[in-house]
């Protein structure tokens, strides 16, 4: 008897690199240069407002308008630095110049637009500017048009960008009708005297368009289709600094110019993160595919910071300033922190694909000694991505968590209840996570290989390496030192009406939180980790020699089976079974066994072919409901183009007659 257990294959994962190409050293170092100027225009603007540009005549009737502001330079040295990174990297990552020229061509482009949106004054602007990163973006997921996957996963992504810009321009357009101009600074003063009904509106149209580009549940659904069918360069960018720029629009329209707003609004904001955290978290749990994986793992990082936010809102409603700026600063943090871990680990995982062909963690393994380099760095971000002391992670999300066990005991019913809950949210989606990124390490990184291109993999370009060191540098800093961000944090800060002369956390060798008995020395941590990793190595040693002269070496007993092979070893389905049995009720896989009998006998069986699917419940719940109904709709009104065009004519005196109608 056989038993065979499916799953769902891949899409087809790019071939290994084996040629130079002039195209991409031109493209990575115009990547280099656009993602230098972006953080040193970022920097400047930290320290000191820089001067405002327009240009009327690039834009008819409107023009465009820049001003780097300190808010918008945090995040501007964010996506620079990852443009960065991601540019070095792309230079041996493209080596196929045939497969990769539209890549080559938009990536400087596509980082040029995100600090285009970041560095807008005006609604106009910003609206330009998000368009055109949203289709600069597009053709970079598209890069890899041949295979079917990845131009599903380009209309999925045009189908949930293009939603979340309508949402976006809706919504501002209200906010400019309200505000009488379209300059983000004069609405900004002038969007307290708005209507309740208008800012709501505002709040509600602005938060799905922006929590849509950041990858917040439910609107999540193009990241693990995006991120697998984009090179792995661009699908750092898009996960490390696309999504930031998400969470920036959340930040400047929704926290500075609307704010502060209803507790409601900070209810909406915390809920929509904890739903994400947990359920990007779960996902990723289960994933096989890495680059799936790290795709889910984004969706809930940014859940994480979407409750940071939220819960800043609710306290500073609740009179707790203080304590509302040290979960803003979590947030902001995390925003940092996940730049840097989650663009090394999908720079990393572009190694393994290059070096594989293979993004199946159960196809992969053995690799530590093939690519030790790429290894150390995938641990790093892996590190990171964990939420464990050490990691890049980690002081951001303790912040928060001293935020949310902090609040005022007394202070209303409301937030009595929500923080506790809060704060189980964020331990189980840490505790999710590890399991999560010690799956994607150990099953893809350590044991023996489980496929040909594993066993043969060798390691990456010099290149890539430099890439993937720069950000694993950055991780380090983080993890070591976070007060090189504290200006960057308190210049955004005290921009955000609710944290207006309020102490902020000081960074020092030692973590202090104005009014709260907490603090954290990340480096005397480090300190004591490496000395307590010595000890234990010593002791050892010092055992192991005693020992060695009283033992002899046999082999390994193997209950008759022979040598340990590849076969015997945990895959990563195997490792995410647990998980899977305990959240069936949220993941919802679809089960099928099949049983094939032995000739016309009942009993004696040839074969069992077990096959188990994870879909994303939420896909499967919502939108193929949604695009049915919308099916149906636009059957019926195909059935009103019938090519006659008296018919046409009668459309257009109808449509004239109530606009009119309207009109008067």
């Amino acid at each position: 008897m056989t038993v065979t257990a499916a799953r769902p294959s891949a899409p087809p994962s790019p071939q290994p690199i084996v040629r130079a190409s002039p195209g991409a050293a031109v493209s990575g170092a115009a990547t280099v240069l656009v993602g230098a100027a972006g953080v040193a225009l970022g920097v400047a603007a930290i320290t000191r407002p820089l001067a405002a540009l327009r240009v009327g005549w690039l834009l008819p009737l409107a023009g465009v308008s820049f001003e780097v502001t300190g808010t918008a330079g945090l995040f501007m040295v964010v996506t620079g630095a990852v443009a960065v990174a991601a540019g070095c990297y792309s230079v041996g990552y493209f080596r196929h110049a045939k497969t990769a020229m539209a890549t080559l061509s938009v990536l400087p482009l596509f980082v040029l637009t995100m600090i285009g949106v970041l560095a807008a004054s005006s609604v106009t602007t910003l609206l330009v500017m998000w368009e055109l990163m949203a289709l600069v973006s597009l053709v970079a997921v598209l890069s890899d048009h041949h295979h079917a996957a990845v131009r599903d996963a380009g209309r999925w992504y045009a189908g949930m960008t293009q939603f979340g810009f309508l949402a976006i321009l809706i919504g501002l357009v209200v906010l400019v009708h309200s505000g009488g101009s379209e300059s983000l600074s004069v609405l900004a003063a002038r969007a307290g005297a708005a209507p309740s009904s208008t800012r709501d509106a505002v709040f509600v149209l602005t938060f799905i368009g922006f929590g849509a580009k950041a990858g917040l549940v439910p609107l999540h659904v193009w990241l693990p289709r995006a991120h697998p069918a984009a090179p792995s360069p661009v699908s750092a960018v898009m996960s490390a600094a696309m999504v930031a720029v998400g969470i920036y629009g959340v930040v400047r329209v929704d926290l500075q110019i609307l704010g502060p707003g209803p507790r409601w609004w900070a209810m909406v904001v915390l809920a929509a993160g904890a739903l994400s955290a947990l359920y990007g978290v779960l996902q990723a749990s289960v994933a096989t595919d890495l680059k799936r994986l790290l795709a889910y793992s984004t969706t809930e990082n940014m859940g994480v910071v979407a409750m940071g936010l939220g819960a800043g809102m609710l306290l500073a409603d609740y009179g707790h300033p203080v304590v509302a700026d040290v979960a803003v600063t979590a947030a902001l943090l995390q925003v940092v922190a996940h730049a840097a871990f989650k663009s090394l680990a999908f720079l990393a995982a572009g190694s393994v694909v290059a070096a594989t062909g293979q993004r199946d963690l159960d196809h992969l393994g053995g690799l530590a000694k093939a690519m030790p380099v790429t290894t150390i760095c995938f641990a790093v971000g892996a590190l990171g991505a964990s939420g464990l002391p050490l990691g890049a992670g980690f002081v951001s999300e303790w912040l928060l968590l001293q935020s949310l066990i902090h609040s005022q005991p007394g202070s209303g019913t409301l937030l009595a209840v929500v923080m506790p809950i809060a704060v189980g949210v964020v331990a189980l989606t840490t505790g999710v996570g590890v399991a999560a990124m010690v799956k994607a390490f150990g099953v893809g990184f350590l044991a023996r290989p489980r496929s040909p291109g594993a066993a043969l993999a060798s390691e990456s370009a010099p290149s890539m390496l430099v890439g993937m060191t720069m950000a694993a540098a950055a991780c380090a800093v983080l993890a070591l030192a976070p007060a090189v961000v504290a200006p960057a944090l308190r210049s955004v800060l005290s921009a955000t009406p609710q944290a207006v002369g309020v102490a902020s956390p000081h960074f020092g060798v030692l973590l202090r939180l104005p009014g709260i008995a907490g603090s954290l020395s990340p480096l005397l941590l480090a300190a004591a980790a490496v000395v307590a990793t010595l000890a234990v190595a010593g002791a050892t040693a010092v055992a192991g020699r005693s020992r060695r002269a009283q033992c002899r070496a046999v082999a390994l007993w193997t209950c008759g089976g022979g040598p340990l092979s590849e076969r015997m070893e945990y895959t990563a389905t195997s490792f995410a079974e647990p998980l899977q049995r305990v959240f069936d009720g949220v993941l919802r896989p679809d089960v099928d066994v099949e049983v094939t009998h032995v000739g016309a006998s009942r009993y004696l069986v040839e074969g069992v072919r077990y096959r188990s699917v994870i879909v994303d419940a939420v896909e499967v719940r919502l939108y193929r409901p949604l695009l049915g109904a919308f099916e149906t709709w636009a059957g019926w009104v195909r059935r009103a183009h019938s090519g006659s065009v008296h018919l046409y004519v009668a459309y257009g005196a109808v449509a004239l007659a109530v606009v009119l109608a309207v009109a008067r």
